[in-house]
C-alpha cells in the first residue's frame, strides 16, 4: 500500500547564498553525475535525508520523496518523521509518497533480531534493514510505480566506479565521525549501481549549515538514535521485554563456577561489565552468551581477549571474493576503530580473521567489515570468537 500526499508550490524562504565547501563540491558532483537525473529520495524526516532532497533539487534533479512506514506508533502516519518528510517535500515543491513496509520490516528485521537475541547473539539489524527493506523496497517501488531507477539516501558514504574492473566501490564518508559505510556492507552491486549518497562529501557541521542555507524545517531537529527500534521503544531492554519472556539462568566462570544469576541472556552483551550483579575480587566481563544452556559466561578482562574469529555470510562489495589470505583493516563494531588482521578465506562467503593484536569484545551477530584505507572491501557476520 502506498499513500501519495499532495503538494503545493514551495513557500519562499530566505537563504544564505554562501554554500559550504562540502556543499559546493556535492553540487558539482551531482550536476556532473552520468545518466538520467530523476531520483527517488528516501525521506525519514530527519535533517540528513531532508538535505539530500534539497541538494538534489538545487542541482536540478527531478526529485520524488518516499517515506517507509516501518512501525506502529513512532513511524506511523501521524508521527513527527512522516509529517516532517511531507513538509520538506511541500517546501521543495516535489511529490511525497508513503510506502507501507511494516510487514516486511517485521519479517526481515524484528523477527530476525528477536530470534538472534534469544539464541545468545547480538544481532546487527541496520545492515539487514538497509539491504532487505530500505534499499530493496524503495528501489523496486520507484522503478515499478514511477519508472525511476535511481535512489538517494542521507547516508554518509561515497561511491565511485573502479576504472579497471568497472565495479562500483563503496567508500567511507569524508567525515569519519559520521561515516556509515559499516552499515552498508551488505548491499549488492546492482543496488550500488542505482544509489546516490549526496552527503558523503559533507561533514556533519556542513550538513547543518547547508540545511539552514536552504531554510529547511528540519535544520535544527535533534539527531535520532542510531537504532530506530530503540527510539521507538525507549531502550533495547524495553524492546526485548515485549518480545522475549524472562528466562532465569546462571552466570558462571569459564570453568563452570556459578557466581550469579540472570533473567535472560538477551539482556547481556559481550564485553559488558556493569549491571552483572556479581561480587568478585576483580571486575568481570561477559565473554560468552550460551543460549542453548542459558548461561552467561564471565571472566576478568585479561581473559576476555580474542586473537581470532570466524565470519560467515560474507558479502564482497568493492572487490570479487578473496581466494587467498590478505591483510585488511577490520571494524568489528560501528564505533570501533579499524584494526589490522589477516583474512583467511574459506570459500566465497566464509573466512577466519586473525588479529594482529588480541581484541576485546568480539561479538557473535555483529558485523566484521573489511577495508583497504577508505574502500570497503566486504563484510560478514561474526559467528564465533576463538580463544
Amino acid at each position: 500500500m502506498t499513500r501519495t500526499m499532495g503538494f503545493t508550490p514551495p513557500t519562499p524562504v530566505t537563504r544564505n547564498p554562501a554554500a559550504t565547501e562540502g556543499g559546493r563540491r556535492t553540487l558539482e558532483l551531482l550536476r556532473q553525475w552520468p545518466g538520467e537525473h530523476r531520483v527517488a529520495v528516501g525521506l525519514s524526516g530527519g535533517v540528513d535525508s531532508s538535505l539530500t532532497a534539497a541538494l538534489l533539487h538545487e542541482a536540478q534533479w527531478t526529485v520524488t520523496g518516499v517515506t517507509l512506514w516501518l512501525m506502529k506508533g513512532r513511524g506511523a502516519c501521524c508521527s513527527d518523521g512522516l509529517v516532517d518528510a511531507a513538509g520538506i517535500c511541500e517546501q521543495l515543491g516535489v511529490p511525497h509518497h508513503i510506502l507501507d513496509a511494516r510487514q516486511t520490516f517485521q519479517q526481515e528485521v524484528v523477527d530476525v533480531l528477536v530470534e538472534g537475541y534469544g539464541q545468545g547473539m547480538t544481532p546487527l539489524p541496520c545492515s539487514r534493514c538497509n539491504r532487505h527493506v530500505k534499499m530493496a523496497m524503495l528501489l523496486q517501488w520507484a522503478e515499478r510505480e514511477m519508472g525511476i531507477t535511481r535512489l538517494a539516501t542521507g547516508h554518509y558514504a561515497r561511491l565511485r566506479r573502479h576504472p579497471g574492473s568497472g565495479r562500483m566501490e563503496l567508500l567511507r564518508g569524508r567525515d569519519r565521525q559520521k561515516d556509515q559505510s559499516y552499515f552498508l556492507y551488505d548491499l549488492l552491486q546492482e543496488q550500488l549501481e542505482q544509489l546516490v549518497f549526496p552527503l558523503g562529501e559533507l561533514r556533519k557541521a556542513e550538513t547543518r549549515a547547508e540545511a539552514h542555507r536552504h531554510g529547511l524545517r528540519t535544520a535544527a531537529k535533534p539527531e535520532s538514535q542510531d537504532l530506530c527500534l530503540v527510539e521507538h521503544h525507549g531502550s533495547m531492554a524495553a524492546f526485548l521485554e515485549t518480545h522475549l519472556p524472562p528466562r532465569p539462568g546462571k552466570i558462571v566462570l569459564r570453568d563452570g563456577t556459578v557466581v550469579g544469576s540472570h533473567g535472560g541472556v538477551q539482556h547481556f552483551t559481550i564485553g559488558q561489565r556493569r549491571g552483572l550483579g556479581v561480587a568478585w575480587p576483580e571486575p568481570l566481563h561477559v565473554v560468552r552468551l550460551d543460549g542453548a544452556m542459558n548461561r552467561v559466561v564471565v571472566a576478568p578482562r585479561s581473559e576476555a581477549m580474542d586473537r581470532d574469529c570466524t565470519v560467515a555470510a560474507i558479502n564482497w562489495v568493492s572487490i570479487p571474493p578473496a581466494v587467498a589470505p590478505m591483510e585488511v583493516q577490520v571494524q568489528v563494531r560501528y564505533r570501533s576503530e579499524p584494526v589490522t588482521a589477516q583474512l583467511v578465506p574459506n570459500g566465497a562467503t566464509q573466512a577466519r580473521l586473525v588479529f594482529e593484536t588480541p581484541q576485546f569484545s568480539i561479538t557473535p551477530g555483529q558485523a566484521a567489515v573489511f577495508y583497504a584505507e577508505d574502500v570497503l572491501l566486504g563484510g560478514g557476520l561474526i559467528t564465533r570468537a576463538m580463544d
